[in-house]
């Protein structure tokens, strides 16, 4: 089977809220991103290099569980440092937390904004310092070095100018209803790489031997419904692609393998086996 192009990315993320005002004062002054569109019911929001969210007001939408959907989306930081310079400021505007884990391959602060959406910001380790055993990637989940971590900034305290350059989507992680149905899905029709299971409930997947672009589970519950209309949540995600050709190799595995789509202006919809929304096109 044909492994999808190895310079496969995840980007930008679409959201539908039930408060534009408040996402966006959220997503601008508690995570730092910066607005680059406004319309009378959505904005775009990323930073100066690129767009990384989009968010769709529906007034009364509420968040549901045990759906399908987003489990999280996770921005991706260049440094360490960066990471820590997030945490301060986070902390600094008492912006709710989840939690924090060390996943060997990386280091990860999680929580959700104001809809109950819910947001990793991490750094990756050096791929070097990923840890491999019998020829395979390795993630885990320790707690993160919080000390550490701080210790990165020496008691240095530079001005909050929101989230850094080279700032991006790192992956996104979806609630599906079947694990083994979406591996098939996302692994021998859409051709990325099974990297790990985690127990008998969640897998990630990748492209290039990266440890995940898409992570799927079933916490909300194995044979979990869709979210009904009026819900916050994902709308769709991007799958970029370096070249047409790569494009054209997926569709062609689409097509071969009768999954239904539809083709606008360059970009490939579709729907995974659980019903999450993507977008496929080339990165510009």
């Amino acid at each position: 089977m044909e492994a999808i192009h190895a310079q496969t990315h995840i980007g930008l993320v679409s959201l539908t809220v039930s408060n534009l005002r408040r996402s966006l004062t959220f997503y601008t002054q508690n995570i730092g991103l910066k607005l680059l569109s406004l319309e009378e019911q959505s904005a775009v929001l990323g930073t100066a290099e690129r767009p990384l969210l989009h968010l769709v007001e529906q007034p009364g939408a509420t968040h549901v569980a045990n759906a399908t959907g987003l489990y999280h989306f996770a921005l991706l930081l260049p440094s360490r440092v960066d990471l820590a310079r997030s945490l301060k400021h986070m902390v600094q505007t008492e912006t709710p937390l989840g939690g924090f884990s060390d996943h060997s391959v990386s280091e990860a602060i999680y929580l959700s904004d104001p809809d109950g959406n819910g947001i990793e910001i991490y750094r990756d380790r050096k791929r070097q310092e990923w840890p491999i055993q019998n020829g395979r990637l390795e993630m885990d989940t320790r707690p993160l070095d919080l000390q550490g971590l701080m210790g990165e900034l020496n008691g240095r305290t530079p001005a909050w100018d929101g989230m850094p350059a080279g700032t991006q989507m790192g992956h996104i992680h979806l609630h599906i209803r079947d694990v083994d149905e979406a591996e098939r899905f996302y692994c021998d029709v859409l051709g990325f790489d099974r990297i790990m299971r985690y127990g008998p409930s969640a897998a990630f997947v990748s492209a290039g031997g990266y440890h995940h672009h898409i992570g799927l589970n079933t916490w909300a519950g194995r044979g979990a419904p869709p979210p009904p209309a009026g819900s916050v949540g994902l709308r769709h995600y991007l799958i970029l692609l370096p070249t047409q050709e790569a494009l054209a190799a997926v569709k062609a595995r689409l097509e071969a393998n009768n999954i239904s789509y539809e083709e606008k202006d360059g970009v490939i919809a579709l729907h995974d086996p659980s019903q999450n929304h993507i977008h496929l096109q080339v990165a510009t």
